[in-house]
């Protein structure tokens, strides 16, 4: 990528012709902003009140780097290694997937609610997010953080040390008969894959080309085969009164509250997220 000169104004132009046939024109202004931020450390006024100014051969390097890999449709938080999640800056890479606002929410739903767990087990932790906030949250209690990747427990490790907080990390497949939930566990959340492979088509290409399908999709014939197995899990092993917590799709997070409580379980609630979809699952033993 080449541009006429050095200026800031030019390289955003880069950024909005390089970026125009993938993102809307506001987004690309965010990336953009969002990379200046990250690579030379310059917030919106700074970016704003030197358009004019002409850059060094050093930081048109560290701006061009990301504008070569976000032209290929790689995920921002890829490119630029990491999120910001209720607090916590985290590391993200292509072995997990990226950390969604609707995730944000359940933590936030989950420490609204008034428990307060002394043993937490989070299934499918991925990068490690829900397990730290959660971590942080209740800094008393043990936390579990499990998953099927190795690649994504060995990130979800890197966040623990980053932040400075303790977890307790496991390789495991709770689809596994031999998967047992640890004794004295007071609260199971999970956030596991639920679109169908049949959606897969209607993903942008930045999720369904990038992000790991084994955190995302699952068979269409049995969508909520996650959600039965870890809520017949939790239903042995919670407490009476221990919470269960669930991110499900929103056509079928309905479904599984109702399989919860057809499972036994008490007061059990669909929560809409803040887009107004049908989302989370709570429900208690």
């Amino acid at each position: 990528m080449r541009t006429a000169d050095n200026r800031v104004n030019t390289v955003l132009e880069l950024y909005g012709s390089s970026l125009s046939d993938r993102y809307a024109a506001g987004e690309v202004r965010a990336i953009a902003r969002a990379v200046f931020h990250d690579r030379l450390g310059w917030d919106t006024a700074q970016l704003e009140l030197r358009r004019q100014a002409s850059l060094s051969e050093s930081e048109l390097l560290k701006v061009y780097e990301p504008l070569e890999r976000l032209a290929t449709g790689e995920p921002l938080q890829y490119v630029l290694g990491s999120v910001q999640f209720h607090g916590l800056h985290l590391k993200v890479g292509p072995g997990v997937l990226i950390p969604r606002p609707e995730t944000e929410e359940l933590v936030e739903r989950i420490i609204a609610s008034g428990a307060v767990p002394t043993s937490i087990v989070d299934i499918g932790t991925g990068s490690g997010c829900i397990a730290l906030a959660l971590k942080r949250a209740f800094p008393t209690a043990h936390v579990l953080a499990c998953d099927i990747s190795e690649d994504a427990l060995n990130i979800a490790r890197i966040n623990a040390r980053h932040n400075d907080l303790e977890v307790e990390m496991r390789v495991a497949d709770v689809l596994d008969p031999d998967f047992m939930l640890p004794p004295g566990c007071d609260l199971v959340v999970s956030n596991p894959p639920y679109v169908p492979r049949s959606e897969g088509a209607s993903l942008s290409e930045q999720v369904r080309g990038h992000e790991p399908h084994l955190a995302l999709f699952v068979d269409d014939d049995d969508p909520m085969n996650f959600h039965r197995r870890i809520a017949e899990l939790a239903f042995v092993g919670l407490p009476g009164g221990g919470g269960l917590w669930f991110e499900a799709h929103y056509l079928h997070a309905k479904s599984v509250g109702l399989m919860v409580e057809r499972m036994g379980y008490a007061s059990v609630q669909v929560i809409k997220d803040l887009s107004g979809n049908d989302r989370f699952i709570h429900a208690e033993r």
